[in-house]
């Protein structure tokens, strides 16, 4: 018997939800306008800047990841400015599309997907494109499990460029290095639904100086996704707009459990997860798609049998004892599974899924040594 009430949600996003996030999220509501919600804006911001790595004041946006990325495109640059997009899955072809929208010139650097961009391939796109006004980077590429260099590929762009680098971290800034002054990021957004454990619906924004400068003489119209607007109603200690206060109860008790655990212990716990993911998949005789060094720690891709099974039959047996993964996305559909693992998360959760796997291929006709993933990942989690 599978109860419709428990599962494991393991997609890339959303991610499970805390036991304490979820109370928090069941307070009354508050006026948005009150002194008790500008208090929550006031120390969510103040701890977001510690998650992001800047002294940079950090806004919330009642909306999704997505419009953070478009507020980024359209807040930096006008129609007919260049810009650099490197697009190693879906994405980064989604920043992409938002340029192209709005009417930019967009160049893009295409990446194999299932490869993190190489510095060197950056250069040579930045010497054919001397005028961008910005680069564009996934952090995470979650169509391919891919994490992007961040911190070279931004001093890359700055030493041989002055474009601004805007990053989309969505589906890992909360549980991987991130330090956007330091490494020279002028624009960082994430979202709610990966790593900081909450619901879809904010989105979390901070600005360089640099990019200040630029937004403010941006003669482009905007309105909901003015950051101009955020960043004067932040210094009030609330926002432009109505937000999701449920969501701010939320984020708040997610800030204090990131605190409570520690940034390094939470980035260490992902990488743990991902390293006990990979022994075990490779155990079981299955293929990763992206290299170790490459390799997310929050989102796995593995590839799928070809002719001799299906990652969708095996997602559908997965489903049936209760185990949600992700498929592939596009031209990936039908070809890999995804195994998101970031979050509420941790090395139980992951022996977990390796065993279901091993059952699941099993019913598909792929026959394993049951346990062997599941050794392979243990031996992991106990020499760490």
């Amino acid at each position: 018997m599978v109860f419709q009430d428990k599962f494991q949600l393991r997609i890339p996003g959303p991610t499970p939800i805390p036991p304490s996030v979820q109370q928090a999220m069941s307070r009354p509501m508050i006026g948005h306008r009150s002194k008790e919600c500008s208090a929550i804006i006031r120390q969510c911001s103040e701890d977001l800047g510690h998650i992001f790595g800047t002294n940079q004041t950090s806004l919330i946006l009642s909306s999704s990841g997505t419009s953070a990325l478009e507020a980024a495109v359209i807040n930096v640059l006008s129609p007919g400015d260049e810009a650099l997009v490197v697009t190693t899955g879906v994405f980064g072809e989604r920043f992409a599309k938002i340029v192209d929208r709005y009417q930019m010139t967009c160049h893009r650097l295409e990446v194999e997907w299932g490869k993190a961009c190489d510095p060197e391939q950056l250069i040579q796109a930045l010497r054919q494109h001397p005028t961008v006004k910005a680069v564009f980077f996934t952090y995470c590429e979650t169509s391919t499990g891919v994490l992007n260099p961040i911190h070279t590929l931004a001093q890359t762009v700055h030493e041989h460029s002055d474009a601004l680098v805007i990053v989309d971290g969505v589906s890992c800034i909360g549980a991987v290095p991130c330090q956007m002054d330091d490494w020279g990021i002028d624009i960082l957004v994430t979202g709610s639904q990966k790593a900081f454990m909450l619901p879809p619906g904010l989105a979390m924004v901070a600005v360089s100086e640099q990019a200040w400068k630029r937004i403010a003489n941006n003669p482009s119209p905007r309105f909901y996704l003015d950051l101009l607007s955020y960043r004067e109603k932040m210094e009030q200690e609330t926002t432009p707009f109505t937000p999701a206060v449920s969501l701010l109860f939320g984020l708040q008790e997610v800030l204090h459990l990131l605190a409570e655990e520690g940034m390094e212990a939470v980035i260490r716990r992902h990488q743990l997860l991902k390293e006990m993911t990979r022994a075990g998949i490779r155990a079981l005789g299955l293929e990763l798609m992206t290299s170790d060094e490459d390799a997310s720690p929050t989102v796995t891709s593995i590839l799928g049998g070809g002719d001799e099974w299906s990652s969708e039959a095996l997602r559908k047996e997965l489903s049936a004892i209760g185990v949600i993964v992700a498929g592939g996305q596009q031209h990936l559909k039908g070809k890999i599974f995804r195994i998101g693992h970031m979050g509420y998360c941790d090395p139980l959760d992951i022996c977990t899924i390796l065993s279901s796997l091993e059952v699941s291929l099993h019913k598909i006709g792929r026959p394993v040594s049951l346990g062997q993933g599941v050794q392979a990942a243990q031996e992991v989690w106990i020499h760490a």
